[in-house]
């Protein structure tokens, strides 16, 4: 495929794209058969859990199998589920800064047998090998004018293979059957700073160093810092059980990375009982993220709040579990959307009524009870501060927190675009694989029809209780052709609303729906506009909020629309989305593009063009799926001083933006991939997945809307088979 051909100067590439006839071949669904997996699970401990003390300088596992950790103030070991102080272990383990072995001068940092008995060295001088009961430097040539273990080696293992391994500050090699391979930042290694090599089953070899873990399986390197996985970075000493399990000293105590088999459906009953227990707000149960009294414990006070994005997380969770019930028919996923439902509904019914009541359809971005303080105290001075400072076409008006008609609610106005793409997208989902019955499909019908006509009603804007258009509620074709402060919401904006008609048209079977479509892409250019739905700088310069909002409506219009001159056109748009978002290992947007996308071509003077998506997005997701942490914790993830990372241009970074927004800095692995999911924490996909740094201390837990939506999407379309 010639990429630079749909990318003609001028306005001809658009005549062009208007020609384009995207046709389906009906492909074979492309799947992953998954059984069990090993889901990393960490686990820290520290003085208050029986350890002498939080300063534990080196750890190894005894011929039965039990952990010994050697801290400041002694051993202890680890037997039924707890530490004991104990004696040192029957056997000590000749390694470690402590060791001396004959001969040798200068300082030891790890000693390795091989199986067949050759010992090797780790010092500070070099590294060194036993010949003829004398060690003697072994220097390794990579034929790149670079001689490797000449000196500060911090490390020497022989992993399960038999396979001689060494690292210093230059990097990690290995010994192979076909030679040394040897491993930097290019060749995918995170970090360097070593402190010690311990190898695992299956060739599996850890690496310590001073800031975090690294984990390398023969293909693929993993990076395991921050607390989310150890209890410090600082790395002192490694053991690894025949379960691969691996046990960390460290300055502030003991750490295990378990490997625990399980499937995904368990993963996501994880997710489900978490957001069950602790996420859910109100006997409607919104799905944001909620506060910890105390940071990393979930046992303590959990601290719920309304978001401003309440009806957008629960949308998204909802049509996940649309999706799920409709692959398993799992009854307690149907009883789950249908509480999603009523909780979108009311907040439509919420907002009519009362003394501040804004037009009929009109939906609240949340709610929260009475009983709580108001919050409209203090806020007409906020918003102010936010015109002035912020966003000179911010909001300044009273209350933005109006009482519900029954006096029990307050809720929130000024209900931004997010929120209707998150209404839209789950709407047609319940009303086709949930509500099983008239009455109930007649009740989403009127929230439709509702929330559709006030849109067209009002110039397709969405209008509040003060008689004006929300901040980002303009979508009429004034405000997106013709000023100049929406221009650059242009294509977003009208593909949204070609969505939101195309659902309603969907639903209610109304054909007036389907003439508003026609009237905004011949007299406004509603489909112009939507062919490029977001100015991109290249990847990484996008926005994920708009990204989000986009994918959920690309793939409402690809599966609900009756125009198929109208579907056609805008796959080609789909498609140069999705190229965008491809390196992100984003599963929610690969399974939403290649529902439709997979098998699809179009032909143009060119000729015919494959618009699948391109090989290893199957891969990346479930990757992505797999990697997962179960931990969900806002601890702080620390890459910017990693090897493997590449830093974007400023074309694609917006510099401006990077230095205010993201600190420190924002790029992708030297594969071409984003971080994966293990080294970031985000709460919802519109969170960059770029930036390097991520802040937070364990004092917020986020919801798993993130892995269960994609999760049950693929199930649903066939990408996700699972085995017994």
């Amino acid at each position: 495929m010639q990429i630079r051909n749909l990318f003609l100067p001028g306005t001809t590439w658009l005549v062009w794209l208007l020609l384009l006839a995207p046709t389906n071949t009906q492909a074979e669904v492309p799947h992953v058969e998954i059984g069990q997996f090993p889901q990393e699970v960490a686990t820290s401990f520290t003085s208050t859990d029986g350890l002498p003390s939080d300063e534990v300088v080196s750890i190894q596992l005894d011929s039965k199998g039990d952990v010994w950790a050697e801290t400041k103030k002694g051993w202890a070991v680890f037997q039924d589920k707890k530490w004991t102080p104990a004696n040192s272990p029957p056997t000590r383990r000749e390694q470690g800064s402590s060791s001396r072995l004959a001969g040798i001068k200068g300082k030891v940092n790890q000693v390795a047998r091989s199986p067949k008995g050759e010992v090797v060295v780790a010092t500070d001088q070099g590294l060194l090998i036993q010949k003829r009961g004398r060690f003697v430097p072994l220097v390794v040539d990579d034929n790149l004018g670079r001689r490797w273990g000449t000196s500060d080696v911090r490390g020497a293992a022989y992993d399960s293979h038999g396979q001689l391994w060494f690292a210093t500050l230059a990097g990690a090699a290995c010994q192979t059957s076909e030679g040394w391979k040897f491993y930097t930042g290019s060749e995918g290694l995170p970090y360097n700073d070593f402190t010690v090599i311990e190898p695992g089953p299956e060739g599996v070899v850890w690496f310590g160093t001073h800031l975090g873990a690294v984990r390398f399986d023969g293909k693929e390197w993993a990076y395991r810092q921050g607390q989310r996985w150890l209890p410090s970075d600082d790395i002192r000493d490694i053991a690894v059980d025949q379960a691969g399990n691996a046990w960390f000293a460290t300055a502030g105590g003991v750490g295990l990375i378990k490997r625990r088999m399980m499937t995904l459906a368990e993963k996501a009953e994880f997710y489900e009982d978490e957001m069950q227990r602790y996420i859910r707000r109100t006997p409607y149960g919104y799905v944001s993220e909620v506060g910890l009294a105390v940071a990393g414990d979930k046992t303590s006070k959990i601290l719920k709040h309304a978001s401003d994005n309440d009806g957008l997380w629960t949308s998204m969770y909802g049509v996940g579990e649309c999706f799920a019930y409709a692959a398993t028919g799992s009854e307690k996923a149907k009883d789950r959307a249908k509480q999603v439902f009523e909780a979108l509904r009311f907040l439509q019914k919420v907002t009519q009524g009362g003394k501040h009541s804004p037009p009929k359809g009109y939906v609240a971005r949340t709610i929260r009870s009475i009983d709580l303080p108001d919050p409209n105290i203090g806020r007409l001075e906020r918003d102010q501060e936010a015109r002035f400072r912020e966003d000179r076409l911010w909001k300044v008006y009273e209350p933005r927190w109006p009482k519900s008609a029954d006096g029990k609610w307050y809720w929130k106005s000024d209900t931004s675009s997010d929120e209707l793409d998150g209404h839209y997208f789950f709407y047609p989902a319940y009303y086709d694989l949930v509500a099983d019955t008239d009455e109930e499909k007649e009740r989403v019908r009127e929230v439709v029809r509702d929330l559709t006509d006030h849109l067209i009603e009002h110039g397709y804007n969405l209008v509040d209780h003060d008689g004006t258009p929300t901040r980002w509620g303009y979508y009429g074709p004034h405000s997106l052709n013709h000023d100049q402060s929406w221009w650059l919401e242009r294509g977003l904006k009208s593909l949204s609303m070609l969505s939101y008609l195309t659902v309603a048209e969907h639903i209610t079977g109304d054909p007036k729906y389907a003439e508003r479509i026609n009237e905004l892409i011949n007299d406004h250019a509603y489909l112009t506009n939507a062919m490029i739905y977001k100015i991109h700088r290249g990847i990484g310069s996008g926005n994920q909020s708009d990204d989000e909002m986009a994918f959920m409506s690309f793939y409402n219009l690809m599966k609900y629309t009756k125009n198929e001159d109208l579907r056609n056109r805008l796959m080609l748009s789909f498609f140069s989305a999705w190229v965008i978002e491809q390196p992100e290992m984003n599963p929610f947007f690969n399974f939403a593009y290649a529902a439709f996308g997979e098998g699809t071509k179009y032909s143009d003077q060119w000729g015919t063009h494959d618009l699948s998506p391109w090989d290893g997005w199957l891969e990346d997701s479930m990757a992505t799926l797999k990697g997962f942490p179960l931990d969900r914790l806002n601890w702080a993830c620390k890459n910017s001083h990693r090897l493997d990372l590449v830093r974007l241009p400023r074309q694609q970074s917006v510099e401006d933006l990077v230095d205010k927004l993201e600190g420190d800095g924002v790029g992708h692995r030297v594969n071409g991939k984003v971080i994966p999911v293990e080294n970031r924490h985000f709460t919802h996909w519109n969170t960059n997945p770029w930036r390097f740094d991520y802040g937070g201390n364990g004092n917020q837990l986020a919801n798993g809307t993130v892995y269960l939506l994609p999760y049950y999407m693929g199930l649903y379309h066939g990408f996700i088979q699972e085995t017994p």
